[in-house]
């Protein structure tokens, strides 16, 4: 699994993996000092590889260094952050609040 890259493809909002012609994508949207991830598509062939969860790495990773706070309205997202407690910290007070993060 190390070897699978994940892309910022800024043109279409998305952090993308590519494999064997098909896509995985994690969807964002850029708000004031925030990041909302509505919207993670693993296509069934990439199922069980972590590719989600690389896909969730790559758009925390660019929250945090871009000082942004993640909105994770996409189920999937919420339900990783929930499960990766060194990432909680930026998440959007709000969200925390929601998914009860503490």
């Amino acid at each position: 699994m190390a070897d699978i890259e994940v892309t910022n493809n800024e043109a279409e909002s998305r952090f993308e993996v590519t494999l064997g012609g098909e896509t995985a994508f994690a969807e964002y949207r850029l708000v004031d000092h925030g990041i909302i991830l509505p919207h993670t598509v693993v296509p069934t062939a990439f199922e069980g590889r972590g590719i989600a969860s690389k896909l969730a790495v790559a758009a925390f990773t660019y929250a945090r260094e871009n000082d942004r706070k993640v909105i994770p309205t996409c189920p999937f997202m919420a339900g990783w952050v929930k499960k990766h407690p060194e990432w909680r910290d930026i998440v959007h007070d709000t969200y925390r609040t929601r998914l009860e993060l503490g």
